[in-house]
């Protein structure tokens, strides 16, 4: 059976980082999407959104850092960006109000992607990250963890860098629970931490 471990990417080796990221979507977006005010491929050059990565994940540092670094007998495999919801400039300037519900309340931390590495997908990974965000959440002083991920419609599949906000199956299996329903497609979920009072 392999063994999954994680570790906030402050913590991990930069080629870690650019190993999960090395590929596919994930590759050209570097988990920018929801961090630049304006439109990614607009407004970003690609050298921009690499040194951002970068930066946020703050290798080799105390940190902070936007996310966590997911391990299959200890090899990078995949990533989960979490962090505090004001980190995400994106999820408070666009008008869906399901990107800012319960503004006011506090130490909310956002899971906003999924990244699996090629070759690794369809192993039960997007899985371990997720319970992998409750155990970190915890550890860093977060209330509430909130996601944004998609549920399709039965008998319709998903595409796979629509399923980079994740699937609410995986969310609820972390113990997240449905707390709105926007669209036909989008969940927000959340878990509230044993820190929250």
């Amino acid at each position: 059976m392999p063994e999954f471990s994680w570790l906030p990417a402050n913590q991990a080796a930069t080629a870690d980082v650019e190993a999960v990221f090395g590929a596919g979507g994930a590759r050209k977006c570097r988990c920018q999407a929801l961090k630049v005010p304006g439109w990614i491929w607009r407004d970003t050059t690609q050298e921009e959104r690499d040194a951002a990565l970068l930066e946020q994940t703050a290798c080799g540092t105390t940190g902070p850092t936007s996310g966590l670094i997911g391990y299959v007998d200890g090899e990078a495999a995949g990533w989960v960006a979490v962090e505090p919801r004001e980190n995400y400039p994106r999820l408070w300037s666009r008008k869906q109000p399901w990107m800012r519900m319960d503004p006011e309340l506090e130490a909310v931390w956002s899971v906003t992607c999924f990244v699996v590495r090629k070759g690794m997908r369809k192993a039960g990974l997007m899985y371990e990250l997720a319970a992998a965000t409750v155990e970190y959440g915890e550890q860093a002083g977060a209330r509430v963890l909130e996601g944004y991920p998609i549920e399709p419609p039965p008998g319709k599949a998903v595409i796979w860098d629509e399923a980079s906000v994740g699937l609410l199956q995986v969310f609820l299996e972390a113990g997240y629970e449905v707390v709105a329903s926007p669209t036909v497609r989008r969940r927000v979920v959340r878990r509230l931490l044993s820190n929250h009072s």
